[in-house]
């Protein structure tokens, strides 16, 4: 594939590295050469089967909307812009286009969030937390990660958020269990960003080959899990 990554951070970069190895074409574009989204004319996102965008809050919906509206294929690991979810589905809808979003591209996080649920399940009578750590550049507070993770408990309890910025941490999560008389922790912790960028690349892999539509990748990377 022809792949355009938007976004040459820490995650963009290694996204870049993770697409080249596996033999697919690769061409970024950072911020500076793409304010608004300016870069992204019908024309140039012609030239790509693929756009895979690790940006920021503040580039993604620009992005979306420039890519979506040419029916691109996009998947998106930028997170804090869920609230226009619904307008990029229907945009998606309309131009032919595709969208896989994901709060989070690591098979052990997505793992994470389903064990979630039954640890919840299982302690209904202990007070529940979580605690997210990453590094000092990340724009959104909490992540996306904490926030799926408080969703996937939500109707068996209630768990405030705590968010740490410190370092170059790839991302800690922890989920507390606390009762009179015991604590329970489920957490995972990303040694490096390459999970991120494995993740993403499987899950641009996986798209190109649907029909158009919208996909969240919590439902389908079971089936992007090496073997």
């Amino acid at each position: 594939m022809r792949i355009l990554v938007l976004g040459h951070g820490k995650t963009g970069k290694l996204v870049a590295q993770v697409a080249a190895e596996r033999g697919h074409g690769v061409h970024v574009l950072d911020a500076k050469e793409n304010p608004n989204a300016a870069a992204l004319t019908a024309p140039f996102i012609a030239a790509f089967d693929m756009v895979i965008d690790f940006t920021t809050p503040e580039a993604v919906l620009s992005n979306l909307r420039a890519c979506l509206a040419t029916g691109a294929k996009v998947v998106v690991g930028t997170t804090g812009w869920y609230d226009a979810l619904p307008s990029m589905k229907d945009l998606a809808d309309r131009k032919g286009a595709s969208l896989l979003f994901g709060t989070n591209f690591s098979f052990g996080v997505q793992a994470m969030f389903e064990l979630a649920r039954e640890f919840a399940k299982a302690l209904p009578g202990y007070t529940f937390s979580i605690d997210e750590t990453h590094h000092v550049t990340k724009l959104d507070a909490p992540s996306g990660t904490a926030l799926t993770l408080k969703k996937a408990i939500e109707d068996l309890a209630e768990a405030e958020i705590t968010s740490i910025r410190d370092g170059d941490a790839a991302g800690i999560h922890t989920l507390k269990a606390t009762s009179q008389s015991d604590t329970i922790s489920l957490t995972h912790e990303a040694h490096s960003r390459r999970g991120f960028a494995e993740g993403a690349v499987s899950a641009a892999e996986w798209l190109a080959t649907q029909k158009p539509g919208t996909y969240d990748f919590a439902e389908i990377y079971k089936g992007l899990v090496p073997k």
